[in-house]
């Protein structure tokens, strides 16, 4: 957490545990604290604030009941999971089963993203800009080293990074869902992208026209970047169910041909 020791600020001795809580809830809503986040021990925190112990384990208090934080055992107090899932197990289960769920879930993203880029281009500040720098420069040095582990990891933190510098909360949290069913693998892989010959390249250079204009403080070439990552995805998959067709009717016609 060392990194992070500077992101609270000291509070009014008169005050109560609420402005600690206040302070919390605001970097949870801004998206400095993340799900999963550990916060300083409580004689950091104490420290930060510029307040009593007894002031800040309160707040903690506070927090867990309303199901901001967590705590696990022998291992510290985390951002709790404020994001949750989108849809049920269950309604998971039926986008995974129809491909129509697929092609809304991206023609979603392209319009969403869109404004993203567009407020980003519009509203990024210095710090935005160096962030997306570094995830994009990684990105690229993941893509020339072929880990397309990382990569794929990297293009999510990118995403990510996109609408939190268009400043507008509830896209970004909105976008954080989006993005956590791509993770979950509820809609399709990136593998399926991946495997287009020339596709890794033309994503990389997707990802990099999106940042320049940003970078560039262009509203309309980001709209317009985001715009067309989003339709290479969409052709790709739609070419992948073609694919996928000719193969289950080849596969039925050879299994027929030579039965028996």
């Amino acid at each position: 957490m060392a990194s992070k020791a500077t992101i609270f600020s000291r509070v009014n001795h008169a005050r109560t545990a609420d402005e600690v809580c206040a302070q919390i809830e605001s970097l949870v809503l801004e998206g400095v604290l993340r799900v999963g986040d550990k916060l300083p021990g409580e004689r950091d925190l104490s420290t930060q604030f510029n307040v009593s112990r007894p002031i800040v384990r309160e707040a903690l208090k506070q927090l867990e009941s309303r199901g901001l934080l967590c705590t696990r055992h022998g291992g510290g107090t985390f951002i709790a999971d404020v994001i949750g899932d989108v849809f049920s197990r269950t309604m998971l289960e039926l986008i995974a089963d129809h491909p129509k769920a697929t092609d809304d879930y991206l023609e979603y993203r392209l319009e969403v993203e869109a404004i993203a880029a567009d407020y980003a281009a519009r509203r990024a500040t210095a710090d935005d800009k160096a962030l997306l720098t570094a995830i994009m420069e990684r990105m690229e040095a993941a893509h020339a080293k072929e880990d397309f582990g990382e990569e794929a990891g990297l293009d999510v933190e990118f995403h990510q990074a996109v609408c939190e510098s268009a400043h507008n909360v509830i896209l970004m949290h909105t976008l954080r869902s989006c993005y956590r069913l791509l993770s979950n693998g509820s809609f399709f892989s990136r593998s399926l992208v991946y495997g287009f010959p020339g596709a890794r390249d033309r994503l990389i250079e997707q990802h990099r026209a999106v940042h320049d204009a940003i970078l560039a403080g262009d509203p309309n070439a980001a709209r317009d970047a985001a715009k067309a990552h989003i339709r290479f995805i969409q052709a790709c998959r739609t070419e992948a169910e073609k694919v996928r067709g000719w193969e289950s009717v080849s596969r039925l016609r050879r299994e027929q041909r030579t039965a028996g």
